[in-house]
């Protein structure tokens, strides 16, 4: 955000791509979207084996462990994303999870849609985007602590979500 509130981030296509994979839970995770511009958050390794440990108490999600990384990976997704949607003309989401990308999806758009109702499911893309993606180089280098996240994710934001 500027100083006058507008975002810096001009309408576009963006790629999205993590470090420090989700499920990693010793480790923090770096979401981060860019097209030469961008924005990166920092998911700390607490604030994820909080989500956890609150997502095992719910029988939904209590045995299957896909489940629950696809939905903390969603929730920072949306984090990410969010403030910044209407200038997003579409999002490239580097496929981390195999096969998940309906229920990717399937989290993330009811979740975009609560502030965004009008927002078109089609903009939203799953590929490979590769090593020498400006979104992947973003997240490897705040990763690395080379560059600050522009946020770090806290538990309450993150739970709500769930």
């Amino acid at each position: 955000m500027t100083a006058t509130g507008k975002s810096r981030i001009a309408r576009c296509n963006v790629e999205v791509d993590q470090s420090g994979k989700i499920e990693r839970t010793q480790v923090d995770t770096v979401l981060a979207f860019s097209d030469g511009q961008g924005r990166a958050i920092r998911i700390p390794a607490a604030v994820k084996q909080r989500a956890l440990h609150f997502l095992r108490r719910k029988p939904q999600h209590s045995r299957n462990k896909k489940a629950m990384y696809i939905r903390l990976f969603t929730a920072g997704l949306y984090l990410l994303l969010k403030e910044h949607l209407n200038l997003l003309d579409n999002i490239i989401i580097d496929i981390e999870y195999t096969g998940g990308e309906a229920d990717i999806n399937g989290v993330l758009l009811p979740l975009i849609w609560r502030s965004n109702p009008q927002y078109a499911s089609t903009r939203i893309v799953f590929r490979q985007i590769g090593k020498r993606s400006p979104a992947h180089i973003l997240a490897w280098t705040v990763h690395r602590g080379r560059r600050p996240a522009d946020h770090v994710v806290t538990e309450e934001e993150f739970l709500a979500l769930l």
